[in-house]
Formats: C-alpha cells, sequence, structure tokens
C-alpha cells in the first residue's frame, strides 16, 4: 500500500463508511420465523439437491432438541434473541445468481454499498480474490486468473453444492463443526445461506490475501454465512474477513460458521475485523483441524455488537501441529464482548499461543471464555495464554475465566492475566508532551493493541485502529 493510500484510509470518515442504509430491495424474503416449510421454501429458492436439504432438516432437529445458553457464568443476556422474529433469507435483486465478476453490473445501490465500504479498491490494491455478500447471498466474486491457473478455487457456498458436491459432502459441518455442536451450530446448519468456499490444492502458495465481505442492509434479518477453507499439504492461504451493518431499533442476529481444514505442513491465516451495528447479536462458531506440522492463525477484532459470543477452536490432530489466537474485543455502553478461544492437543509436540487484548468504557463488559486441553498421549506439548485488560472507568467490567484440562505429565502449560486502567499519570505525561486529553488515550490505546494490528495486513491495521478510535469517542452504533 502506498503512503498516499494509506493516508486516505486514515481520513476516511469511518462512521459513514458504515453506518448507511440503503432502501431494501429483495427479490424473494422468506416470512419470519424457522420451521421446516421456511427451509424447504428456502432449500427449493436455492435449487438445492436433495441431500443438502436433508441436511437442513436434520439440523433443524438439533435446534429444536437444544435449550437456549442462559447459565454461563457472566454471559451476554440473550433473551431478546427470538428467531421467530427473525427474517431468515433475504435474496437480494441481482440477475446473478452467484455473483457477478464485475462491479459495474451490480445494481447501483448494492455497487455504491460496497464502494463506501472500499472493498473494489482494495481487490485492485492488495487482493487475490474477493467475494461480497448483501443479505443472504454473494452478489460479487472474482478470482485472479494467475491462482485460478495454479487450481485455486474461491466460489459462493452456494455455487460449492452444485458444482462441488463431492468435496462439499465431505466436509461441510461433517467433521468439523457438527449441527449437533451447539444450538447456534444448529441453527446455522438448518438456515445457512451464502459464504465463501476456498480450496487450495497441494503445494500452492497463495501470496496476496482472498477476501469476503459480508453486508446487512435490512432491519430485523439474520445472516448465517457458511466459509468451508481446505488448505491440501504444503499450500498457504490468507482468508480476511469483513463484516458490517446500519443501526436499527429492531435487532438482527448474526450466526455464522467457519470450519477450516489445514492438512500436513499447510498454513492458514484467518483474519477478521466484525463491526456489527449495537443492535446485532452476534453468535458464531469456528473451528479448525490442523494435522501434522500444519499451522493456524486466527486474528480477530469484535466490536460494535450489542452482544458477541465468539471462541475460536482449533483441534491439533498432527504431532507438531501449531496454533496462534490473536484477539481484540471493545465494549462500551450497553455492550457484552464475550470471546475467547479454544485449544485441543490431541497429538505430541503440538503448540499453542493465545492473546487477547479487551477493552471496556462506559459500563461495557468484556470476558475472555477459553479452554486448553492436553488430551493422554499428547507428550511435548505447550500452551500459553496471556489474557491483558484495559478500562477506561469504575463501571466497566472485565473478567478472565481460563479453563485448562492437562491429562499429560510432560508437558508446558502457561496462562497470564492482567487487568489495568488508563492511569491520570500516564494522560498527564502525554498531555505535557503537547496531547490532548483524548488523543493520550487513543495513544495509549493503540499502544496496547498495536502486538495484533501488527499481524494484519497495513490496510486492514489503520481500519482496525479507525474503528476502535470511533468506539471511544461513541461514534458508531
Amino acid at each position: 500500500m502506498s503512503n498516499a493510500e494509506e493516508e486516505y484510509l486514515r481520513k476516511t470518515d469511518t462512521s459513514a463508511r458504515f453506518d448507511f442504509k440503503k432502501e431494501e430491495k429483495s427479490a424473494f424474503k422468506a416470512e419470519k420465523g424457522l420451521t421446516e416449510d421456511t427451509i424447504r421454501v428456502i432449500s427449493e429458492d436455492k435449487g438445492e439437491p436433495e441431500w443438502m436439504l436433508n441436511r437442513r432438516l436434520r439440523a433443524l432437529k438439533f435446534w429444536n432438541s437444544f435449550p437456549m445458553p442462559t447459565d454461563w457464568p457472566g454471559q451476554p443476556d440473550l433473551s431478546e434473541v427470538d428467531v421467530n422474529e427473525i427474517i431468515p433469507y433475504i435474496r437480494p435483486d441481482v440477475e446473478v445468481r452467484g455473483g457477478v465478476k464485475d462491479w459495474n453490473d451490480l445494481p447501483d445501490e448494492i455497487k455504491d454499498t460496497f464502494d463506501k465500504l472500499g472493498i473494489p479498491e482494495a481487490e485492485r490494491t492488495s487482493l487475490a480474490g474477493v467475494g461480497a455478500q448483501y443479505e443472504s447471498e454473494i452478489v460479487y466474486q472474482n478470482m485472479s486468473t494467475e491462482w485460478e491457473e495454479k487450481g485455486v478455487i474461491f466460489m459462493d457456498m452456494d455455487r460449492a453444492v452444485r458444482e462441488h458436491p463431492d468435496i462439499v459432502q465431505e466436509y461441510f459441518m461433517t467433521k468439523c463443526v457438527p449441527p449437533s455442536d451447539n444450538k447456534f451450530a444448529a441453527l446455522h446448519g438448518a438456515i445457512w445461506s451464502g459464504g465463501s468456499f476456498v480450496y487450495v490444492p497441494e503445494g500452492v502458495q497463495v501470496q496476496m490475501p482472498v477476501q469476503a465481505y459480508f453486508r446487512m442492509n435490512s432491519a430485523g434479518m439474520g445472516q448465517f454465512e457458511h466459509t468451508l477453507i481446505i488448505a491440501e499439504e504444503g499450500s498457504e492461504v490468507h482468508y480476511i474477513e469483513g463484516c458490517s451493518a446500519p443501526r436499527y431499533s429492531a435487532f438482527n442476529l448474526h450466526s455464522g460458521c467457519v470450519e477450516v481444514f489445514v492438512k500436513d505442513r499447510a498454513h492458514v491465516q484467518y483474519s477478521t475485523v466484525q463491526n456489527w451495528s449495537k443492535n446485532t447479536y452476534n453468535l458464531n462458531t469456528k473451528r479448525a483441524i490442523v494435522e501434522t506440522e500444519g499451522r493456524m492463525e486466527w486474528i480477530s477484532g469484535s466490536m460494535g455488537s450489542k452482544a458477541t459470543m465468539l471462541y475460536p477452536c482449533t483441534v491439533l490432530k498432527g504431532r507438531g501441529a501449531t496454533d496462534t489466537h490473536m484477539t481484540i474485543a471493545f465494549a462500551s455502553s450497553g455492550q457484552n464482548i464475550d470471546t475467547g478461544a479454544k485449544v485441543y492437543h490431541n497429538a505430541p509436540d503440538t503448540k499453542s499461543s493465545i492473546e487477547s487484548k479487551s477493552i471496556s468504557k462506559d459500563g461495557g463488559r468484556t470476558n475472555y471464555r477459553g479452554l486448553v486441553h492436553i488430551a493422554k498421549g499428547a507428550i511435548g506439548s505447550s500452551s500459553t495464554v496471556e489474557c491483558d485488560a484495559l478500562m477506561f472507568d469504575n463501571g466497566s467490567t472485565s473478567d478472565t475465566m481460563p479453563h485448562v484440562e492437562i491429562h499429560e505429565n510432560n508437558v508446558d502449560v502457561a496462562h497470564e492475566a492482567t487487568v489495568g486502567k488508563i492511569g491520570d499519570e500516564d494522560i498527564f505525561y502525554l498531555q505535557s508532551r503537547g496531547l490532548s486529553e483524548t488523543d493520550a488515550k487513543k495513544m495509549i490505546v493503540a499502544g496496547f493493541i498495536e502486538p495484533i494490528t501488527e499481524s494484519l495486513p497495513i490496510e486492514y491495521a489503520v481500519e482496525l485502529n479507525r474503528l476502535v478510535e470511533l468506539e471511544m469517542e461513541g461514534s458508531l452504533g
């Protein structure tokens, strides 16, 4: 990224870019609620094969049989989440199912949405491929010819169901996130729509990131995109995901699912900046399975939503597999951001590292909820967990709830947690150097989260810093 492009991002009115609304125009809109008839109508509208319909109906049974999680210590209040009040599926009014390959072929209101979000510009300067979802379906999908010729597949999940049924049937919600995993995984399995399918052949290393962006525009809807990433032996890919929605009085629901398969000696980096509005409940399920000497990296920033429950999970299945989690959570007034990480060490010489940063102000609540499990036989494994919390005031809350299960003796496990408040002395020192109180606080926060933002590409690090600054100013959501 050039200095001019970086300066443009710094000066962009980030609040205006995210908190805008378009008049709703849809080609098909499901009725509120979740019933078998609803699922059949959606599946028919998509032209799905019978096997996918059967999987949806099976997931619906799990959804109906599971209770709503309500008894976790300190968890967000989910009493407002009523699926019967959610519109589960809105097909945008575009002519091409599965997405066009030219931004100019989109309707003006949809094209303008992604122009404001800066997605076409990012594609031109720094991405190998882009997918853009509007409401419940992908409206734009494109992959660089260079990588297509090497066998890399990057397309929307609905198209993958039709064009790569053998792969999808093998991996989709079978080995990684079955619908029986939890209530919201079951909800997702029943009503999923859109999302990304990424397949990287053996030995191919995609040297530029691929990105998907998910935008909710309508009030009272749910978005349930599915991301499936398969990195074959010795391959490498960096997948970036962005999310946003405008503010409404009615609640919205986001319940996506991410499944990642990292084969022997492969490397996958999954980065996401989630900027939902404060009427949105963000309840995701994300998991990766890592084979021998494979590497998985999770880098995420969560903010904006009314409540978030998000705990990316990695299963280290092969000897020498490694996992890294780096997360930032920001909560202000009326927000409860409950995030964390889970790692299962199921093979010898596996390694994991979790670094969690949280910021809370104006009565907001952040929480780290984590699990490190070292199985019998996982000799020589090691895990480190570091949780740092920064609070602006006495009315804010931050908790750390680690859970460690060790079933092997020859292992190394460490956990460290710190909680601090922005000190008057620090602010005074920076003010004595000519900064205003607001700028001093921004500088302190920027330094606090820098270990994570420096792991992102520059344009996304800049965007994340701008979003954090706007949260500090109370300008978002």
